[in-house]
């Protein structure tokens, strides 16, 4: 990996996290969501006509990720209802890579070297650290299960989404129309879920979201373009440094308390995802 996208990636880390933290206030976090979903539409549309129009084949991987992107942010939101950041975050994001690995190894057969080997057993203590904080410190149990949904979207949505940009060699007008298919997905669902009011937002939440929009969709044509600069498992590992960045913005912005507990569970999180994608 290049000094280039190096920094590249981890900038994207930041920005990631950075989008998180604006889902936790303000609006409903539906709304939220449906205003990000819908400026990062925007944002893809007005890049994807700039680029060469995607192969036939590049269409069946832009809509199994529209998909799965659709459930992510459905469970993300839901999540962030219930929980904070800086607890919500890491499992969400940590528990992804634990998932491809055991996945792989069951169904795939792909050998499992000493360093993966460890990095699970890192990943896992640390997964369950961050998740025993929230049945100890009273917060509400419920953001468990959503959390987790959100990190199984993750796994599906790297994988589809690395082989995908790959697929197309056009990885600029992969994410372009990634997103506007995901916010075509996402407002009917969500709609049926809660009802129309969820599209009801301020003029101050447009322009909130249109910023969070922006972070989130620069982090992630920034990540996908590195794929295709770098090893897939690389560019994840070093993506996963945004725990950290959304546990920080979590105590110093939100106020969130920040123990020992989960200090220590998000570095686990971290050096664990670092071991089983290097």
């Amino acid at each position: 990996m290049t000094p280039a996208v190096l920094i590249a990636v981890l900038i994207a880390a930041l920005l990631h996290a950075g989008w998180n933290a604006v889902i936790k206030t303000g609006l409903s976090k539906q709304s939220a969501m449906f205003v990000l979903s819908t400026t990062q539409a925007l944002f893809g549309l007005a890049l994807a006509l700039t680029q060469p129009f995607p192969a036939p084949a590049a269409w069946p991987w832009i809509a199994a990720s529209a998909l799965v992107h659709m459930a992510y942010q459905l469970f993300l939101a839901y999540a962030y209802e219930q929980g904070d950041l800086s607890r919500v975050y890491p499992i969400a994001r940590g528990t992804a890579p634990m998932i491809v690995l055991v996945v792989s190894i069951l169904f795939l057969s792909d050998p499992l070297a000493s360093h993966e080997l460890w990095g699970i057993v890192i990943l896992g203590c640390g997964i369950a650290l961050m998740a025993r904080g929230v049945l100890t410190s009273g917060e509400s149990r419920r953001l468990l299960p959503f959390a987790f949904g959100a990190a199984m979207a993750t796994a599906g949505y790297t994988l589809v989404d690395g082989l995908g940009a790959r697929a197309t060699g056009e990885p600029l007008a992969y994410v372009g129309w990634l997103m506007v298919g995901a916010a075509l997905v996402y407002t009917p669902a969500i709609v049926a879920l809660r009802g129309r009011a969820v599209l009801r937002v301020s003029p101050r939440g447009w322009a909130v979201g249109l910023a969070a929009g922006a972070a989130s969709f620069g982090a992630y044509a920034i990540v996908v373009w590195a794929m295709t600069r770098a090893p897939i498992a690389l560019v994840g590992a070093l993506r996963e440094t945004s725990i950290l960045f959304a546990v920080l913005l979590g105590w110093l912005f939100f106020g969130e308390r920040m123990d020992r507990s989960k200090a220590v569970a998000a570095l686990l999180i971290v050096a664990g995802v670092g071991l089983t994608r290097l």
